[in-house]
C-alpha cells in the first residue's frame, strides 16, 4: 500500500480559504440579485371607464420602482412611459397603480408591460396585457364617447369618434364649431375641448360626420356647478311652524341631474328650479337645522339654530280701509294669524303723494289701525302697512297691498300775490295759481285795489284760470303818487272764501339799484346780500326776462327774514336769455328795492349781426356799425372783433374790448376794393359777422387842396416879397432902377417940319444924305441934348452924366432907302426889318454909359402898315449916290449881294459888332422889331453897337452875364 504523506507550505495552506470566501461572497450576490429584480409576474388591468381611469396590479417581489409602458395596440404609438414607486400591500401581496387616460378607455385599445428597477439594473418586462377597446373589427357600428357625461365648467373634456367599418371620417363638432382631430386608431378619432363653458338645460351637443357631412353618430355633453348654498336661515310667520330660507347658485344642470335638497333628513320639493331663492316649511320649530344639497358634481352643507321669539316674521296686513276727513284719515287692517292678537308689534305706515313717501310708525299688542295727520284736504293718498314684532325685532314683515284714498275738500289758503308797475302808473297784480293750496275746484278769484288815504277802492272777479290782474292806478291815485296802495286777492272754492292776500307799495318806490352779474351753476343761480335791518316780514325774489319792460311774465319765491342768500332754478329757464333778478324787502312802509343781478342760464353767441357801412375818409376807411338788439345779445357782450375778409381768410384787424364802441377807423390802406368784418362775441364765441365792401379812389378834395395851399403859399410869399420891396423902394430903385435921364422934346409936335439940332457925337459919324424928292408931308424930329435930371424927381443922387455928347446935333429925317432893307445877320432880321418897314426915318439916341437905354421914337404909330409902305431905291453912298450907308468904309457893295450874298462882309467893308448879341431874346418882338442897344448908339439901318469889339476873348464872361444884364434891361425898360 502506498504511503501518503502530507508536507506543510504556509502557502498552499491559506490559498483554499480565500477561494471559499469569494465563492460564497458571488453566490450570495447572485442570489439577493435574482431575488429582487424579478420579472414582474401575474399583471392584471381593471377599468373605471367613468373616471377613464384603468388600475393595473402585479406581483413584483421585494421591489419597489417599477417601469410602466402603455401603448395604442393597434399604431403602436407610446401613450405613457415612466417610472413609478409603488409599495407593497401587505395584505395581498400585490403592487397595484392608477393611470388616468385623457381619452375615454373605450376608443381603442391598449397595451401594458411592467419591468422592476434597482437604480440603473432593470428586469425584464413582463408579459404584454391588453385592454380591449371598442374600435375592434368585430365592432362594426359607429360609436361616439363619452356618452350623456356632467363635467363641471371650466374642464377639458375628450372625444372620440369611431367611425363604422368601411365608412370615411370626415369631421367633429362641439355645439356649432368645428375642432382639431387626432387619430387614436385605423376608426377612432378623438378631439379635446378645453376651458368649457356652462351648458344649455339641454346640454352640449358632440356630433361626428363622415366624408360627405354626413352625420355618424352624436353624444350630448352636461357642463354645471356643483351646489353653493349661502344666506340659510329658519324663521316662523304663525309663531308655531318653521320657514327655512336660503339662497344657491345656478348650477345649470336641470332634470335628473338639478341639485336635490334635505333639511333635517327630511326631502325639500324644490318646486322652482329656476328661482335662485329656495325655501323649505317645517310644521313644527325644532331650533336646529341642518341643510345638505347634492348633484352629479358634488354636496354642499349649511345649518342653522334659533329661538322661535326671536325669529318672528309676520305676514303682511290684509283688508285695509281708510276713514279720510279734510286734514287726517285713520287706516285699519286685518291680521291672518289670531296668534298677532297677543303679539307686541311694531307696524310702519308708508303714505304716497304725488311721488313724495312720508312714513309713519306706530306701535302696540295686537296692532290694527293707524292715525294719519297732516294731510292735505282734496288730495289723492297711497297707503300700505307692514309690522314686525316689537320684542327681538326680526326683520319687517312684507308689506301689505297699497290702498288709495282721497281726502275732503277745505276752503283755499291765501293766493301768493305779487305786484308789478310799468314806468306810467299801469300794471298788474299777479298770482300764483293754487293747486294743492286750492284744497277743492277753484271757481274764481276776487282782486281790490284800494288806497285808505284817498278812500277809493276797485274790485275785480276773475276766472279761476285767471293768474294776474291789469290795473291803472292813476284811476286810484289821483293826489299825490307817493300814497299808499293796497292790493287783495281771495280765492274762492264750493267750500268758500280763502283768507285775503295782500301787498302794500308805493307808485314812488325806487326801480333803479346797481345791477350785478349772477352766474348759473348746477344747482341755479346762487344769490347773496346783507342783511336788511327795516324788513319786517319775508324777503321776495323776482326774477323776469330782462327783455321785457312792461307786464313782463315774472316769477318769484318768497325768502324767510334772517336769511342772506337763496339759490334760484326754474324750468322755465332758456339758454341765451337775460334774466333780472331784483331782491325785494317789506316793512310797514311797501316794499323797498335792495339789489339787482343779471344773469344767463348759458351764454349763447348772437344770434344777429350789426348793421355795418363803410366811408371813405382821405386815405382810411371808417367802418361804423350800429348796436344789437339786446335781445340778440345771448350773453354779456364782451366787444367786438373787426377783420379784413379780402381773400378767402379773415385776418384780425383790431379787437375792440369797449362793447360800446360803434366805429373803427382802418387806416394807411392803398387804392382798391376793400373788405371788412365785423362780429360781436360772448364767452361762447361770435356771431355771423356783418361784411361791407369799399372802393378806395384818389382823394380828389386832398389834391385840391394840396394845389390850393401851394397857391396860398406862393401868393403869400409874393405878397411878402411886394411888402418888403415896398418898405425897401427906395434901396431896390438905386440897386435895380436907377433914373436915366431921357430926351426932353420941348415946343410944338403938331408944328411943320424943321431942322433937328442934336449934338454931335464923337464916338458917332452920322452922314446926312440929301434927296431931292423928299416927302415933305413927314414930320421933322428935333433932338434935344439931355440935361440933368432933378435928383428927387429921378432919384438919381449925386450920379455924372454922360458929359462926351456934343451939344446939338442937326439931322432931318429923310428916308434913305425906299425898300426894306434886310439884316445883315439872321438873328436880327425880324427887327432889322419891322424897323425898315416903316415908311417913316427914325432917330435913335443911345447913351453911352453903364446902364443906359434907348429911346425911340415913332412920329407916325400907324405908318408902319403894310399898305403905306413907299417903294425905296438902294443909293450907293460911296459912289456919290443921294442914298445913306452907315459905316461903308468905301465898300462898294450892290443891294443884291448885301441881301443875297452875307459872305460879302468878310472881304471888305466895316462889320459892325458881329460879336453882340441881344440882351433879351424877347427885346425885339417888344418894340415892334426895332432892337436898340442900350449902351452904344447905332445907326439907322443897324441894330449892333456901334463901338468895335476889342475883347473876343471875353465872349463866355457875356454870355454868363447875359441873363443879369436882360433882367436889369427889364426894370430899366419902363419909368418908374
Amino acid at each position: 500500500m502506498p504511503h501518503l504523506s502530507v508536507s506543510t507550505n504556509p502557502q498552499s495552506k491559506y490559498c483554499p480559504v480565500w477561494l471559499i470566501c469569494v465563492i460564497l461572497s458571488l453566490s450570495v450576490v447572485h442570489t439577493h440579485a435574482s431575488d429582487v429584480l424579478r420579472v414582474p409576474q401575474q399583471v392584471t388591468l381593471s377599468t373605471n371607464f367613468k373616471e377613464q381611469q384603468l388600475s393595473i396590479s402585479w406581483l413584483g417581489g421585494a421591489a419597489t420602482t417599477f417601469d410602466i409602458i402603455i401603448l395604442r395596440t393597434e399604431l403602436n404609438i407610446t401613450v405613457f412611459y415612466g417610472t413609478v414607486s409603488v409599495p407593497l400591500d401587505q395584505v395581498s401581496g400585490l403592487q397595484r397603480w392608477n393611470w388616468t387616460s385623457a381619452e375615454p378607455l373605450e376608443c381603442t385599445s391598449l397595451s401594458v408591460k411592467v419591468r422592476s428597477r434597482d437604480g440603473q439594473e432593470t428586469s425584464e418586462w413582463s408579459n404584454t396585457q391588453n385592454l380591449q377597446g371598442s374600435d375592434l373589427p368585430s365592432n362594426e357600428q359607429s360609436q361616439i364617447y363619452p356618452m350623456n357625461r356632467v363635467v363641471p365648467v371650466g374642464a377639458n373634456t375628450t372625444f372620440c369618434c369611431i367611425v363604422k367599418e368601411g365608412q370615411e371620417f370626415g369631421y367633429i363638432k362641439y355645439g356649432n364649431a368645428v375642432v382639431n382631430t387626432t387619430r387614436l386608431s385605423r376608426r377612432s378619432y378623438a378631439t379635446t375641448v378645453v376651458n368649457q363653458g356652462p351648458s344649455h338645460q339641454s346640454g352640449a351637443n358632440v356630433v361626428c360626420f363622415d366624408s360627405l357631412t354626413t352625420l355618424i353618430v352624436g353624444a350630448v355633453v352636461f357642463v354645471g356647478y356643483p351646489p353653493l348654498l349661502r344666506d340659510f336661515v329658519c324663521e316662523t310667520h304663525d309663531l308655531t311652524s318653521a320657514v327655512c330660507r336660503w339662497n344657491v347658485r345656478d348650477p345649470k344642470l336641470y332634470g335628473r341631474r338639478r341639485t336635490k335638497y334635505t333639511l333635517n333628513m327630511r326631502n325639500c320639493l324644490d318646486e322652482y328650479e329656476h328661482v335662485p331663492q329656495k325655501k323649505c316649511i317645517v310644521q313644527q320649530w325644532e331650533g336646529n337645522w341642518t341643510l345638505l344639497a347634492v348633484n352629479p358634481l358634488g354636496q354642499y352643507r349649511l345649518t342653522d339654530s334659533a329661538e322661535l321669539s326671536h325669529r318672528v316674521y309676520p305676514v303682511a296686513p290684509t283688508k285695509l280701509r281708510v276713514d279720510a276727513h279734510a286734514w287726517n284719515a285713520t287706516v285699519h287692517w286685518q291680521w291672518k294669524y289670531s296668534s298677532y292678537f297677543t303679539l307686541g308689534l311694531v307696524c310702519q305706515v308708508e303714505l304716497t303723494c304725488h311721488g313724495i313717501i312720508k312714513n309713519f310708525t306706530v306701535s302696540g299688542v295686537g296692532l290694527q289701525s293707524a292715525l294719519l295727520s297732516k294731510l292735505q284736504p282734496n288730495e289723492d293718498y297711497g297707503v300700505r302697512v307692514r309690522c314686525g314684532a316689537q320684542q327681538n325685532f326680526w326683520k319687517w314683515g312684507n308689506w301689505s297691498q297699497p290702498l288709495y284714498f282721497k281726502t275732503k275738500t277745505f276752503v283755499p289758503d291765501p293766493p301768493d300775490l305779487w305786484m308789478w308797475i310799468n314806468e306810467d302808473n299801469t300794471g298788474q297784480v299777479v298770482w300764483k295759481p293754487l293747486n294743492r293750496q286750492s284744497h277743492g275746484q277753484i271757481i274764481g278769484y276776487e282782486v281790490t285795489v284800494w288806497s285808505r288815504e284817498e278812500n277809493v277802492q276797485h274790485t275785480h272777479t276773475f276766472p279761476p284760470d285767471a293768474a294776474a290782474a291789469a290795473i291803472d292806478f292813476t284811476q286810484i291815485v289821483t293826489s299825490s303818487n307817493d300814497t299808499k296802495v293796497t292790493a287783495t286777492v281771495i280765492a274762492k272754492n264750493n267750500e268758500g272764501s280763502s283768507q285775503p292776500a295782500s301787498m302794500v307799495f308805493r307808485l314812488t318806490e325806487t326801480h333803479t339799484v346797481a345791477v350785478s352779474r349772477t352766474v348759473y351753476e348746477n344747482s341755479g343761480f346762487r344769490l347773496s346780500w346783507q342783511s336788511d335791518a327795516n324788513t319786517t316780514s319775508d324777503y321776495v325774489v323776482e326774477w323776469h326776462d330782462s327783455a321785457c319792460s312792461r307786464n313782463c311774465p315774472v316769477e318769484w319765491i318768497k325768502v324767510l327774514t334772517g336769511i342772506t342768500n337763496v339759490t334760484v332754478d326754474s324750468p322755465n329757464f332758456q339758454p341765451g336769455v337775460r334774466y333780472t333778478f331784483s331782491l325785494y324787502s317789506f316793512s310797514s312802509e311797501g316794499r323797498q328795492l335792495l339789489q339787482r343781478w343779471q344773469g344767463f342760464v348759458q351764454e349763447l353767441v348772437p344770434s344777429s349781426s350789426v348793421l355795418l357801412s363803410a366811408s371813405q375818409q382821405d386815405t382810411d376807411v371808417v367802418l361804423t356799425w350800429s348796436s344789437i338788439p339786446q335781445v340778440n345779445h345771448r350773453g354779456f357782450l364782451l366787444g367786438f372783433n373787426v377783420y379784413n375778409s379780402s381773400g378767402s381768410e379773415l385776418k384780425l384787424i383790431a379787437n375792440l374790448t369797449d362793447k360800446e364802441i360803434r366805429s373803427y377807423t382802418v387806416k394807411g390802406l392803398s387804392e382798391g376794393t376793400h373788405k371788412f368784418t365785423v362780429k360781436a362775441y360772448t364767452s361762447a364765441g361770435e356771431d355771423s359777422g356783418a361784411t361791407a365792401s369799399i372802393t378806395l379812389e384818389p382823394y380828389i378834395d386832398w389834391l385840391i387842396f394840396e394845389l390850393l395851399t401851394s397857391l396860398g403859399v406862393t401868393a403869400l410869399f409874393f405878397i411878402i416879397v411886394t411888402f418888403f420891396c415896398y418898405k425897401k423902394r427906395k434901396w431896390v430903385k438905386r440897386a435895380f432902377y436907377p433914373d436915366i435921364p431921357e430926351p426932353k422934346l420941348p415946343g410944338d409936335w403938331s408944328r411943320t417940319q424943321g431942322p433937328l439940332d442934336v449934338k454931335p457925337s464923337s464916338h458917332s459919324i452920322i452922314q446926312i444924305v440929301e434927296k431931292s424928292d423928299q416927302d415933305s408931308s413927314k414930320e421933322m424930329l428935333v433932338v434935344i441934348p439931355e440935361e440933368d435930371e432933378d435928383e428927387e424927381e429921378h432919384g438919381m443922387g449925386d450920379e455924372p452924366v454922360d458929359t462926351d455928347e456934343p451939344a446939338s446935333l442937326r439931322y432931318y429925317n429923310q428916308v434913305i432907302d425906299e425898300r426894306p432893307i434886310r439884316p445883315r445877320y439872321p438873328d436880327s432880321s425880324t427887327s432889322s426889318a419891322s424897323s425898315l418897314d416903316s415908311g417913316r426915318t427914325d432917330v435913335t439916341y443911345t447913351g453911352i454909359q453903364t446902364s443906359g437905354s434907348s429911346l425911340v421914337f415913332q412920329l407916325h404909330p400907324a405908318g408902319s402898315s403894310e399898305d403905306q409902305q413907299p417903294p425905296i431905291d438902294v443909293i450907293d453912298s460911296c459912289s456919290g449916290g443921294g442914298g445913306y450907308r452907315p459905316q461903308c468904309n468905301n465898300a462898294h457893295v450892290a443891294s443884291h449881294e448885301l441881301f443875297n450874298e452875307p459872305q460879302a462882309y468878310a472881304s471888305g467893308g466895316y462889320k459892325p459888332q458881329s460879336s453882340w448879341h441881344l440882351d433879351s431874346p424877347t427885346e425885339a418882338g417888344e418894340v415892334g422889331g426895332l432892337a436898340p442897344s442900350l449902351g452904344s448908339p447905332t445907326s439907322v439901318a443897324s441894330t449892333q453897337f456901334l463901338l468895335p469889339d476889342g475883347e473876343r476873348h471875353e465872349e463866355e464872361k457875356q454870355a454868363s452875364s447875359s441873363a443879369s444884364t436882360w433882367f436889369t434891361n427889364l426894370l430899366s425898360s419902363s419909368k418908374p
